[in-house]
């Protein structure tokens, strides 16, 4: 070993020691974290790092076509990790390098190592042109960071090209006509040179990628690009199941409840934080963001971010952290208002390429702040009175909840001779219109010949908007009062009206033991058309008829084409697409509790929706939700447009098709 191979030899030990220690002092902070199983399904994670990451189909996506280049660059780079471990290697041992392999394998990789760096420079050029010349709004285009990383990766292709290209000058490489990017840099600006000048340049290159190298491996710990530590292992983590649901608390003395601090949300949550790639794709498809409001999901991931950083190493020795996670208006503290933004939609969640999990920790710091402080907006007391009182948002009498069952042959649940509860629902019992879904849904289950009853005045709310309010106790003793009356009555199927309902009763009543079969009413009657049992009279005029998601039964629940086939059926024609539909579609902004909250700040998310849905000039929109219908209702009233467009549920379409 040479003089130069001693000194890399010390400079490669001293980054890997900073290294490590700088990856110990960060990752030692997700252990602050609550404890959390995803030790589940290990073929299935396995495979989830090999799909996402690995094939990037995290990155690629047909809404964001310039993932395309981060995929090239991300395969550039796990290729070029072969080279750059060989050029580690080598500068201690100089023996030690490719060359000596087989001619073969080695023109190969020579001809790879060549081709793919210059692939990996052009991406370079192309990510800087983007920030510079066309940058989206979603990100934070222009940043220094962004701009240091692709200054370092640039370098080092650049020293590449420097080092073989000197060396191909020189005819010291052997692999030279395999080289064609190197081999074209050599002819073109290194065949008048010295020998001198050439061994020079190919130490000075040598140096400067050695630097460059070890620099960027120091310092990606303390930059966003942290992920490319973290995101393999949070895919790996992800939750398998595609249904996001808040964990349960258990209630007894001396437990806290909720996030107030961060070492209070689980480990995979602080992971979360650590493996964000700040890309807004988010932001970019939060209703509450593109309407303006205080909310930014991006912001709340990285804000828990420095407030971990900031908080973590005197968490770690025991003691009180400095910095407030919730209001105290700078970086690393999450206000109250933008807490009680989200409409809990789950676009942010469903968009995120690495499954970072961006609303259940709202409703984390929502149950902290609801059943430790209780602190939350004034509209909402009345709301979480009624609740406990009556089981229901308005407080109205129980009695009232039969009333709409009048014209109808309603009939009580009965264990054995009912085979179908038809849970109706707090909106469906109560609100004006939407008790006109309900019955359509009585007159088709009664065509069918389907056997249901009802709770008629003994049913309860689910608990939907408690649970995403924050106030889990509530919801808890709801909860186990509804499972405990099913298992009471015999009850093993339940058809819902409501998409929260359903999500409710079929995601999350398990985590107290419930066993029951759960169907939304788009999905049963679908099911009842494609099995015959029900029979249409022909085909129903309902004019252009534009389609919306219900966010719980489409994003929540991956329940898209069941609601379309029907209506395709009743009306002879598939519905029109919004262009945010399916996976992308725009919440209508009740969802989350929000519909007993006033929105203001900003433009108001369901007048957002409206005036989407009424580009198309439709003479009906379409829904399966009545929280939907509610807030279409209310947008077309604003856009004067009440009277000319009607709000139709898949339920209302069919039942006009009836014999």
């Amino acid at each position: 070993m040479s003089i130069s191979n001693w000194i890399f030899l010390a400079v490669l030990a001293v980054a890997v020691i900073v290294f490590i220690w700088s990856c110990y002092n960060r990752f030692r902070l997700v252990g602050l974290g609550k404890p959390e199983n995803r030790s589940d399904s290990f073929g299935k994670r396995i495979w989830s790092v090999i799909i996402y990451p690995l094939l990037q189909r995290c990155a690629v996506s047909p809404f964001y076509r310039f993932g395309i280049n981060h995929a090239v660059l991300f395969w550039c780079f796990i290729i070029l990790l072969l080279a750059n471990g060989e050029f580690l290697i080598h500068g201690v041992l100089p023996g030690a390098t490719f060359s000596a392999l087989p001619r073969g394998l080695y023109f190969t990789l020579a001809c790879a190592f060549d081709i793919v760096s210059i692939l990996a420079l052009l991406s370079v050029i192309i990510a800087v042109a983007r920030r510079l010349f066309f940058p989206p709004k979603y990100i934070q285009a222009r940043s220094r960071d962004a701009f240091i990383i692709l200054s370092m990766v640039a370098a080092l292709m650049i020293a590449f090209f420097g080092v073989h290209s000197a060396e191909i000058a020189l005819a010291e490489e052997t692999a030279a006509k395999y080289m064609p990017v190197s081999n074209w840099v050599a002819g073109t600006f290194m065949s008048g040179a010295s020998s001198s000048i050439l061994r020079t340049l190919v130490s000075v290159f040598w140096w400067i990628h050695a630097v460059v190298l070890l620099s960027f491996l120091n310092y990606l710990p303390y930059s966003k690009h942290m992920h490319i530590l973290t995101s393999i292992p949070n895919v790996y983590w992800r939750n398998l199941t595609g249904k996001t649901v808040p964990g349960r608390e258990e209630f007894k003395k001396g437990n806290t409840y909720g996030v107030g601090q961060v070492d209070q949300f689980t480990w995979k949550s602080l992971l979360d934080s650590y493996s964000c790639t700040e890309c807004g794709r988010c932001s970019d498809s939060c209703p509450a963001t593109k309407t303006n409001k205080a909310l930014n999901p991006r912001l709340i991931i990285h804000d828990i971010k420095v407030n971990l950083l900031k908080n973590g190493p005197d968490l770690i020795k025991g003691g009180k952290a400095g910095l407030a996670l919730i209001g105290a208006k700078k970086e690393g503290s999450i206000e109250e208002e933008v807490i009680w933004d989200c409409t809990t939609c789950g676009a942010c969640v469903s968009i995120c390429p690495v499954f970072i999990e961006q609303f259940p920790r709202i409703i984390d710091m929502r149950r902290y702040l609801v059943q430790t402080q209780s602190k939350f907006p004034e509209e909402l007391l009345n709301f979480f009175e009624n609740m406990e009182q009556r089981s229901n948002p308005w407080g109205i009498a129980p009695s009232d909840r039969v009333k709409w069952a009048a014209e109808v042959n309603a009939k009580p649940f009965e264990a054995g001779k009912t085979e179908y509860l038809f849970y109706v629902g707090c909106f469906g019992s109560f609100d004006a219109r939407a008790k006109q879904v309900t019955v359509a849904i009585t007159k088709i289950l009664d065509a069918a010949g389907v056997t249901w009853g009802i709770l008629g005045k003994d049913e309860k709310c689910c608990g939907d908007s408690l649970r995403r309010l924050g106030n889990e106790y509530v919801f808890d003793v709801m909860a186990r009062e509804n499972i405990k009356q099913f298992q009471d009555k015999g009850i093993t199927k339940v058809i819902t009206e409501c998409p929260h309902c359903y999500s409710v009763l079929k995601n999350e009543y398990p985590q107290y033991g419930a066993k029951f079969e759960v169907v939304h009413h788009t999905e049963f009657i679908n099911q009842l058309l494609k099995e015959g049992k029900l029979k249409l009279n022909g085909t129903v005029d309902v004019g252009k008829l534009v389609f919306h998601d219900s966010c719980y039964l489409g994003r929540h629940n991956d329940i898209y084409e069941a609601p379309r086939e029907a209506v395709t059926v009743a009306t002879g024609r598939a519905p029109t697409e919004m262009a945010r539909n399916r996976e992308r579609g725009f919440c209508c902004g009740a969802g989350g509790g929000r519909m007993w909250l006033e929105e203001s700040t900003g433009k108001k998310i369901y007048i957002e929706r409206t005036e989407e849905a009424l580009q198309y000039n439709p003479e009906s929109i379409c829904v399966s939700c009545p929280y939907c219908m509610t807030m279409f209702e209310d947008g077309l009233k604003d856009k004067g447009a009440d009277g000319k467009v009607k709000v139709l549920d898949v339920a209302e379409i069919v039942a006009k098709a009836l014999k």
